[in-house]
């Protein structure tokens, strides 16, 4: 039963955000979106952010909101989700937050510093030169499954790299984006940064706009259309998208270990991270014991996972029941729950299960899986491993467990995908001196450290003639000294 005075101060409420919070960096109308990119953007081209002093003051106010607001935001994730530990967001969102911030604070200095490139001897004594320099306004799309550090991340290069910022939240954790949004106006100018909520529609609108660059961070589907959308004006994209992030189990490879890294990185979020092990390629005689250790890992790190605090639960209805009719798609004697409670749809809590052989054509082997469920696929070689592989859209991740170097760099040579990690998974994403980011369909375009910097940045190639040069010498009219002097060089 709804109460009609509670609807009418929750509509009273989303009226005094539209109007009074616009004043304070957060936009929740189409209207207010034009507005203020195109205040942002003549800022940019008027006042542009040469100085390293005041891009290091925008990353201590980002440093200063995160360690302010870091449990309130925290809290507002987990009930978006329904539950999530706090732990957890300190450890996947928070932890490399700051350390993303301290290491451009470190670094930031010298990566704008104008730096000299070679230069061919026939050209000197000229110089050459590489300016960093603003884009502008950066637009940064942020996704629900860790919409803390996949908007800080991005913020941080922007920041870094001299750009103002605009920043779409996702919908579909509505209460973080909203604390999220008066944490920002909180710390920030909305000369400098603003927030903006709302449904698809405004998000439809963000993506039109003539962005000096536009980092988006999603579903591959999802992505075409952020493209499509930019093209028209044709501002530059980054894409991250995600996709099927395979493991490879060599034969040599200690079981005990690799359960371990392998069931941390899917239960992580409950599955819900774009570099999660989508899949495992792994002998078929191991099987079973990876199914026991699984079980026993799960009774270790997850011990009565109905009322665990420390495991998440599936973000919404939607992707509950997507992921629900992967595994009613599937035969019951393919389906190892690791634990002895039942998939809960009143609270979207979904134990972790693993399913040998899914047929390749099934939902669950064509779709990103999400979710805690974990594919076991029988491989003969190497090379079958590979093959199977290399027949897929590229993937964000690839992981390798073994001893066997040669087959590690076998895999390492004879496969493409956005990073990869041996005898580990998921942690490259934390290494801020490594870029980040996708290939082919698992996107384009990588961020993160010096990379996400120079992507945000221009960097502007400059000759510098010498006062002193032989220029002249090739200027017409071509007598003889041109002629045998070509003839030189184009020998």
């Amino acid at each position: 039963m709804t109460d009609n005075k509670t609807d009418n101060n929750e509509a009273n409420i989303k009226q005094t955000i539209s109007v009074t919070d616009h004043a304070l960096g957060i936009i929740t109308t189409s209207e207010q979106l034009q507005t203020q990119f195109s205040r942002l953007h003549t800022i940019s081209r008027t006042k542009p952010i040469l100085d390293w002093a005041t891009r290091a003051t925008q990353l201590d106010n980002l440093e200063a909101m995160l360690s302010d607001n870091q449990t309130g935001l925290a809290k507002a994730i987990s009930a978006d989700f329904g539950h999530r530990s706090v732990s957890e967001t300190q450890f996947a969102e928070l932890f490399p937050s700051f350390t993303g911030i301290t290491h451009a604070k470190k670094h930031g200095k010298a990566w704008m510093k104008t730096r000299r490139a070679s230069i061919s001897p026939l050209y000197l004594p000229a110089h050459n030169e590489i300016q960093p320099q603003p884009l502008g306004v950066v637009g940064i799309i942020v996704p629900w499954n860790y919409p803390l550090y996949l908007a800080i991340g991005p913020m941080i290069d922007a920041l870094t790299a001299g750009n103002r910022v605009m920043i779409k939240m996702s919908e579909s954790a509505p209460q973080f984006a909203e604390a999220f949004a008066k944490a920002v106006a909180h710390y920030f100018s909305s000369d400098m940064v603003c927030v903006v909520l709302g449904e698809v529609d405004i998000a439809e609108a963000f993506s039109k706009l003539p962005f000096d660059h536009l980092l988006y961070t999603g579903s591959t589907a999802v992505g075409k259309k952020i493209m499509a959308a930019a093209a028209p004006n044709l501002t530059p994209v980054t894409l991250e998208l995600g996709g099927k992030s395979p493991v490879i189990v060599l034969d040599d490879a200690n079981l005990d270990s690799v359960v371990n890294r392998i069931m941390m990185g899917k239960t992580l979020n409950a599955g819900q991270t774009c570099i999660a092990p989508d899949y495992v390629l792994i002998p078929r005689q191991h099987h079973q014991r990876f199914i026991s250790l699984a079980k026993a890992w799960m009774q270790e790190h997850y011990p009565n996972i109905a009322n665990n605090q420390d495991y998440t639960h599936i973000i919404n209805d939607e992707q509950f029941e997507r992921v629900q009719g992967y595994l009613q798609k599937l035969p019951k004697d393919s389906v190892h729950p690791l634990t002895e409670v039942a998939i809960n749809t009143e609270t979207r809590l979904m134990p972790p299960v693993i399913i040998t052989e899914p047929a390749l054509d099934s939902d669950l082997m064509q779709n990103e899986i999400f979710a805690p469920i974990l594919p076991l696929i029988h491989y003969e070689t190497l090379d079958d491993a590979i093959q199977f592989i290399n027949a897929r859209p590229r993937p964000l991740a690839l992981y390798v467990f073994g001893n066997n170097d040669r087959a590690i760099e076998k895999v390492r040579n004879h496969t493409v995908s956005g990073g990869v990690c041996i005898n580990e998974v998921i942690v490259h994403v934390a290494q801020h001196d490594l870029p980040f980011g996708g290939v082919g369909h698992s996107g384009m375009g990588a961020y993160h450290g010096k990379a996400g910097f120079e992507r945000l940045s221009h960097m502007k190639p400059v000759f510098v003639q010498a006062k002193i040069n032989g220029m002249n010498l090739l200027l017409p009219p071509y007598g003889d000294f041109f002629k045998k002097g070509m003839a030189l060089l184009l020998k």
